[in-house]
């Protein structure tokens, strides 16, 4: 497929370096910075200039194109672009777009004129993703699947979890009944697919795939129990922060901490359920003066990666129970454990698991990736044609990177063992490495 991506900031980036394997990409890009660190880096044609200029589409063969994805910072030059596209006969368009009010049922502009077959809004999806950890407080990933029916919860493991140093096959053995598989361990900073001789130690963040209605049978497992939470201190008051508190304000108390005084007041107007309060969140001396050390949650999404860091930190240290800071920079993610963060969030990576999903929605209903981890969990739909439908399990020479976690057939969540036989249609979630991707792909399609 031909590939238009506009803009090399890290959206932008990490989907032209995700998609480039497969598909044959362009990208557009006018500040000579990122032209040169793409060009560097990224196996693609890069064309420096104006990504809604005429005279740069046509530079980059925009006809020839079969998808534009546009990844910029900025709303109205995402949107024209893909009006542009549309015109010249682009199949395919998606934009990333900031601006609520786009969206919004009583917006002039109707949504099928607006341009994009796609609109993602990158904070709605990353405040979506917060707000499911903070009803699984236990969790630090937590990604549906099987449209709801499946769930992958993604836990960090301490010294009195009753499954450390267990071969994972006698665990197996011993929780049959329960359905569940552990399809990832993540130890110091390895990625680990798990085989059934591999055991658990402490430090170890596992990614079990489930039926949601046994999680509290999982964090059973792991020695955790789940805490209610009912006070939340956000950091930031921007757009992340404001649809969260819209989405969890009538049940949990809700303070913002916001440092610019005219945001901070336009916060308090439009959430009136909420505390609002006007000050520096790195401040320890403020932070107890506001009660920190009385909430249940401390969530920091300013446009900072390293305040969020920082001020996560300090909430650990003051023994918050749950903390969750948003990281965009990809290159801290992996040592996010290591320096005993919490959960962390990505709006990137959110956002370019949207696009990835719907580029690839005829056989994958969904594709994700997650923070500090070099693989990913796809949920492929099989078909007659695929050949992992052809014979049990067992006899499928299948990737050692790479494992089945789970089959929705007829709607009912399956736990695979070595019998058991995919049909066509089945919904297949399997978690696998880079390495492995293309032998997984040839088992589906």
């Amino acid at each position: 497929m031909k590939i238009l991506i506009l803009g090399a900031g890290e959206v932008g980036f990490n989907l032209t370096r995700l998609l480039s394997a497969e598909h044959d990409i362009t990208l557009i890009e006018n500040d000579p910075h990122k032209v040169k660190r793409a060009s560097e880096q990224l196996d693609a044609f890069i064309v420096e200039g104006n990504a809604v200029s005429y005279r740069t589409l046509k530079e980059a063969k925009i006809k020839d194109m079969d998808l534009l994805a546009a990844m910029t910072n900025n709303d109205e030059v995402n949107l024209i672009a893909c009006q542009i596209a549309r015109e010249v006969g682009v199949s395919t368009t998606i934009a990333r777009v900031r601006n609520p009010e786009y969206t919004e049922p009583d917006f002039p502009i109707p949504r099928e004129r607006l341009g994009p077959d796609l609109i993602i809004h990158p904070e709605k999806e990353t405040a979506a993703t917060i707000v499911r950890l903070i009803r699984r407080s236990i969790a630090t990933d937590v990604i549906e699947f099987g449209d709801g029916k499946l769930q992958l919860l993604g836990i960090r493991l301490e010294g009195n979890a009753p499954i450390l140093r267990i071969p994972l096959k006698e665990l197996g053995e011993e929780f049959k009944g329960l359905p569940m598989r552990i399809v990832a361990i993540n130890r110091k900073e390895h990625t680990i697919v798990p085989r059934g001789d591999d055991v658990l130690v402490p430090g170890d963040q596992i990614f079990v795939l489930s039926d949601p209605g046994y999680f509290d049978d999982i964090i059973r497992l792991t020695g955790k129990t789940n805490t209610r939470i009912n006070n939340i201190m956000i950091l930031g008051g921007g757009l992340i922060s404001q649809f969260i508190a819209r989405e969890l304000g009538e049940e949990i108390h809700i303070k913002i901490i916001e440092n610019r005084l005219e945001k901070s007041e336009y916060v308090a107007d439009i959430l009136p359920n909420c505390l609002v309060i006007h000050g520096d969140g790195t401040d320890i001396d403020l932070l107890a003066v506001e009660g920190i050390t009385d909430m249940d949650a401390f969530i920091a999404v300013t446009g900072s990666d390293e305040t969020n860091i920082i001020a996560t930190l300090v909430a650990r240290h003051l023994k918050v129970p749950r903390t969750i800071a948003l990281v965009n920079n990809v290159d801290y993610m992996p040592i996010t454990p290591t320096i005993g963060m919490d959960a962390v969030v990505s709006k990137q990576l959110i956002t370019v698991n949207a696009v990835q999903r719907y580029i690839l929605h005829q056989q994958v209903t969904s594709i994700a990736s997650l923070p500090g981890m070099d693989a990913q969990i796809i949920e492929y739909i099989t078909t007659p044609h695929s050949k992992i439908t052809k014979k049990p399990l067992k006899k499928i020479h299948f990737p050692r990177n790479a494992i089945v976690g789970a089959v929705v057939h007829d709607g009912k969540v399956i736990i695979p063992m070595g019998d058991t036989q995919i049909s066509a249609g089945d919904k297949v979630v399997i978690f696998t490495l880079p390495r492995a991707l293309h032998e997984v792909e040839k088992l589906i399609y």
